[in-house]
């Protein structure tokens, strides 16, 4: 009984089909034949038309077909110049695959289509190919470093930095940008020194570095200065979400101190009573649990310093909440700072020399009150990629991953 047929278009011009057929293991095997009676002299550049015969049969990995592995299977034609001295011969060049690739072109962006959010280890086996080709399948494709002549604006210039092995200080720096709520990664540094912040900075164009309106770091002065010498015509804003840590240390450090007392003071049964008391102080008060409630009132009974603390904290994070100008927020800093005075408290020193030495970029927070948090968002995204990836120490990789996990729907789906 004859089987079921349909017929599907191949979607690439100038070819014929002649035949297909199934082999024994489940391949399927289109025989083509191109249609086009030119091509291009290798030695002259001239059209040439005086076919000469074809070459060895040459077969091409494609689109699979209701899950066959599919190939294209055809014979190059060969054209003789008569323009050039001793009519060399020319193979044709077509336009849906690359001279001595095992691959057609619509077949490697399939494979960079599977390639995002999974491992090239994945789709190897997916695809029943070898791991080094599916990983030059990426590397032909995907460029190593930022494509300048892509972008017309740039906007708000992001630097954080990763750490390629936990547990290691091998740091790169994740350069990335945010325009119309899209975020761009435009660079991998192998390290965090000033001099390579400072060369990839000169690396930008001119005319896009007219486009960036913000760069946001954290308090590194690698990246400041850099910044400052590379872009002084750039707003330098540090991050909120690293001030913010930067004082919470300090209501932890008072925490840690308290309860070293309190647990030589309490009996056990009492100072179990305050598990939970670290996760209660870092939560906003309207997210607090009502157990979570009890463990507060029990800690700032038994230290009125860790209630003054917490309070402090919570007034300088109420200030940066507020949508205020760079004068009234500078002002308001300066009463927290007295008010921190006042309480005997000497747990925030260090982060008020840290408001003294970086008040400036810290307040250009409150200018249009951007942030860094799109970046510390995105070293999240890497921090999985490099999980599922088992770890990635290779910058270029780093960075082709990165772009197509970004990228890649877009470009190829």
């Amino acid at each position: 009984m004859t089987k079921p047929q349909v017929t599907i278009p191949l979607e690439i011009p100038d070819i014929q089909v002649l035949k297909s057929e199934i082999n024994n293991a489940g391949e399927l095997i289109i025989t083509v034949e191109s249609k086009k009676t030119t091509t291009v002299c290798s030695r002259c550049g001239k059209t040439i038309r005086k076919f000469h015969g074809h070459d060895d049969w040459v077969r091409l990995r494609y689109l699979p077909v209701f899950g066959h592995p599919t190939y294209l299977r055809y014979r190059p034609k060969r054209y003789r110049c008569e323009y050039c001295d001793g009519q060399p011969t020319t193979s044709q060049r077509l336009d849906w695959h690359e001279p001595n690739s095992p691959n057609s072109f619509a077949y490697e962006q399939h494979i960079l289509l599977q390639l995002v959010n999974a491992t090239v280890e994945d789709v190897a086996v997916k695809e029943k190919l070898s791991y080094d080709r599916v990983l030059g399948i990426l590397e032909r494709n995907v460029s190593a470093k930022v494509d300048w002549s892509h972008y017309t604006r740039i906007g708000i210039l992001g630097l954080d930095e990763i750490a390629l092995r936990k547990g290691h200080r091998n740091f790169v720096v994740i350069v990335t940008a945010r325009r119309d709520n899209h975020i761009f990664i435009l660079g991998v540094l192998p390290d965090r020194e000033k001099d390579t912040v400072v060369e990839f900075l000169r690396s930008i164009p001119e005319r896009l570095k007219r486009t960036i309106t913000t760069a946001c770091s954290d308090m590194y002065e690698g990246y400041t200065e850099a910044i400052r010498e590379e872009l002084p015509q750039v707003r330098l804003v540090i991050d909120r979400f690293h001030v913010t840590r930067a004082y919470r240390d300090c209501l932890d450090e008072v925490r840690k101190t308290e309860l070293r007392r309190l647990k030589k003071e309490l009996s056990d049964k009492e100072y179990a009573l305050l598990k939970g008391n670290m996760w209660a102080l870092r939560k906003h008060k309207q997210d607090l649990t009502a157990e979570e409630k009890k463990v507060l009132l029990r800690l700032f009974n038994l230290s009125p310093d860790i209630k003054t603390a917490y309070d402090l904290q919570n007034r300088l994070t109420g200030i940066f909440e507020e949508c205020s100008s760079i004068k009234t927020a500078k002002a308001k800093i300066n009463h927290w700072i007295v008010a921190v005075a006042k309480s005997g408290l000497r747990f925030f020193d260090s982060f008020i020399n840290t408001l003294a030495r970086w008040m400036d970029p810290i307040l250009n927070y409150f200018v249009a009150r951007e942030t860094s948090g799109f970046v510390e968002g995105f070293n999240n995204k890497i921090k999985v990629l490099k999980r599922r990836a088992y770890g990635i120490t290779n910058v270029a990789h780093l960075f082709q991953r990165i772009y197509l996990d970004l990228e890649g729907y877009r470009l190829f789906a």
